[in-house]
């Protein structure tokens, strides 16, 4: 995620700073066992992994919560079997960006191609919704126009749509570089509730820093999706579990979920999907937190789901296995 900011190619390149290997993890080496229980096991892994190509379901350990859709003009149409996943909850970035409006009749320009909102609604992927309003690609434009961004998404959140809203998601992110952000405060509170914004961190100030200086300003009743740095190599995932249980144990962990980004730089520039093994040791590594996938229309394709439904699941790095809440 880099939420709001990952106008899919534009601002994540610049967040790109130290590219960082991860340690594969190592499965476990089998013990002797006797020919008959060797036939028996055998038999059983046949017959689980027979069950596994036919169903398609996932495995515990690659369970997501919500999807991230980051709408924009080649997107209204946004398909996937991310329900495979245990995916219930849908996450819609903005549905007014850079002044145009993918909902009719707001009063302001409306895109040429609307998403089709009652499919959607009767999507697996969809049952809950986090309606993201009004922000802009540009992060600097987006943090200069906060007053005209909180009067359009105040408009458009009461905009009729046949979607179940459980919340809603401010598309301004947040970052302990930005000097102003304790002004967001009081644009906060001219927005309904629940509501969510997104933060990252660039710097590595690290969690408690991080999760300090959100306490000393956001209000009590905003909650944190917490952007985990892995599609641009800021982190690997273990130290992103560190980060969100010092938020956790700040600002409560009703308050917090994670983006996990679903995305790597591509050798030759750009962007590329997440290979199942990369995107596995990041759900390993957030269990016990609401993960959403960003992104989905992006990012994660039915063949990648198909990948970490059917492939064994590896344990996770042995840091992450010390860093549980």
């Amino acid at each position: 995620m880099t939420l709001c900011s990952i106008p899919v190619a534009r601002r994540i390149q610049q967040r790109v700073r130290r590219f960082r290997l991860e340690l594969r993890p190592h499965l476990p080496a089998a013990g002797p066992r006797s020919r008959a229980i060797r036939a028996a096991m055998l038999a059983a892994i046949g017959a689980s992994l027979g069950l596994s190509a036919c169903s398609w379901t996932a495995h515990d350990d690659v369970h997501a919560d919500g999807i991230v859709w980051q709408l924009d003009n080649a997107t209204t149409n946004p398909a996937g079997n991310w329900q495979t996943l245990g995916i219930r909850d849908l996450l819609i970035q903005w549905v007014i960006v850079d002044d145009t409006a993918y909902v009719a009749d707001t009063g302001i320009q409306t895109a040429a191609h609307l998403p089709d909102w009652d499919r959607i609604s009767r999507a697996p992927w969809a049952t809950n919704v986090i309606l993201g309003l009004a922000g802009y690609q540009d992060e600097k434009r987006a943090r200069t126009q906060l007053s005209k961004l909180a009067e359009l998404s105040a408009a458009v959140a009461h905009a009729p749509m046949p979607l179940h809203v459980t919340g809603y998601y401010f598309p301004v992110e947040v970052d302990p570089t930005w000097q102003d952000a304790p002004k967001l405060a009081g644009i906060l509170q001219r927005l309904p509730r629940p509501l969510w914004v997104s933060v990252y961190d660039q710097t590595n100030i690290g969690g408690k820093a991080l999760a300090d200086w959100l306490a000393s300003w956001l209000p009590p009743d905003v909650g944190v999706f917490f952007q985990d740095g892995c599609g641009v190599y800021a982190r690997e995932p273990y130290v992103a579990r560190t980060y969100l249980d010092e938020l956790a144990a700040r600002l409560g962990k009703h308050r917090v979920r994670v983006i996990a980004e679903s995305f790597r730089p591509a050798e030759r520039g750009g962007f590329r999907a997440a290979g199942a093994d990369e995107l596995t040791r990041q759900l390993v590594s957030y269990r016990g937190y609401q993960i959403y996938l960003f992104d989905g229309p992006h990012y994660v394709s039915d063949d990648l789901i198909r990948a970490l439904t059917t492939a064994p699941t590896k344990p996770a790095a042995a840091e992450s296995r010390s860093t549980g809440p």
